[in-house]
């Protein structure tokens, strides 16, 4: 089976060998008078993922470089940047069959927990990198505009109050995008939908058994 992983739209050359997906539980378990314990089933809580990373600084056969071969502080200033800028990011992990079908994907919003920088003699001039990521669930709250009522002459009348609304949107979708290098499905769904996970619906719609495989000059429609 083969891996492709991305962080925040950037393919890394190496896939990690192993990946642990923990979904945590927020149930909560009682005691009830003549009862016993019973357990409160609540919503399932923020999932964590676990996996070593590795970063090559010579050019593998077996590693992938669409954009052409970087070494590993290339990759080493993405991550730092991620948790210095404090911004959440799309995972992406694409699993395919030897045959090249699409076994299924993990698309996730994530913060970057933490991370280590690993050297050792064992891997020679490679790093290792064990890194923790964290589900990202966007939350907010409405903001309201209290405006006074101009127009009322009773000097009782009550304040009226008003909801923003979210502008909507004009931008018109093309019909189709000629691929040039260095564009990734992933990049052109966000630039084009305004949703980067939809790029599995657009692979399934331009017949591409491999959304991870494009190439300059092919025309990917909408």
């Amino acid at each position: 089976m083969t891996y492709s992983i991305f962080l925040d739209g950037v393919q890394y050359p190496v896939a990690p060998s192993a990946m642990d997906t923990k979904i945590n539980n927020q149930n909560k378990t009682i005691t009830l008078i003549n009862e016993g314990e019973v357990n409160l089933l609540k919503k399932t809580g923020l999932t964590d993922l676990t996996f070593d990373l590795s970063l090559p600084n010579s050019k593998y056969p077996f590693g992938v470089y669409p954009d052409g071969f970087q070494p590993a502080s290339y990759f080493l200033d993405k991550l730092e940047k991620l948790k210095v800028d404090k911004k959440t990011f799309q995972f992406i992990v694409s699993r395919l069959k030897p045959s090249g079908d699409l076994l299924f994907d993990t698309n996730l919003t994530v913060s970057l927990e933490d991370y280590v920088i690993k050297e050792s003699a064992d891997e020679g001039f490679d790093i290792v990198v064990p890194i923790n990521l964290k589900q990202f669930r966007p939350y907010g709250t409405k903001v309201i505009e209290i405006k006074k009522n101009t127009t009322a002459k009773s000097p009782k009348a009550k304040p009226v109050a008003s909801v923003k609304k979210p502008r909507a949107t004009t931008k018109e979708i093309p019909k189709s995008h000629k691929v040039v290098k260095g564009d990734t499905l992933w990049a052109i769904c966000k630039k084009y939908l305004g949703d980067p996970t939809k790029y599995p619906e657009i692979a399934k719609k331009n017949n591409i058994k491999n959304p991870n495989l494009i190439y300059p000059g092919q025309v990917i429609k909408f």
